[in-house]
């Protein structure tokens, strides 16, 4: 977020929205939700506003639904 903001500024190329929702969906989305606030980028959109919050919830929500489930997974 923080580097797309300061080529907004610049009048430079930006980073694609969707490369910054592809980014959030494998695993950035506390950090791009973190830095649309910090940076104050993108806040004014409301696919962002709401749905980079609830990609990092529904990620929590797998997370902890592989944790709890009863298969256990091993990685060795």
């Amino acid at each position: 977020m923080g580097i797309d903001k300061r080529r907004a500024r610049k009048n430079a190329f930006r980073i694609p929205e969707a490369t910054l929702f592809a980014f959030a969906i494998i695993g950035g989305s506390l950090g791009a939700t973190i830095g649309m606030f910090v940076f104050k980028h993108k806040t004014k959109h409301w696919y962002f506003k709401f749905g980079m919050p609830i990609i990092f919830v529904l990620q929590v929500a797998i997370v902890l639904a592989l944790f709890f489930s009863p298969i256990k997974f091993s990685f060795i």
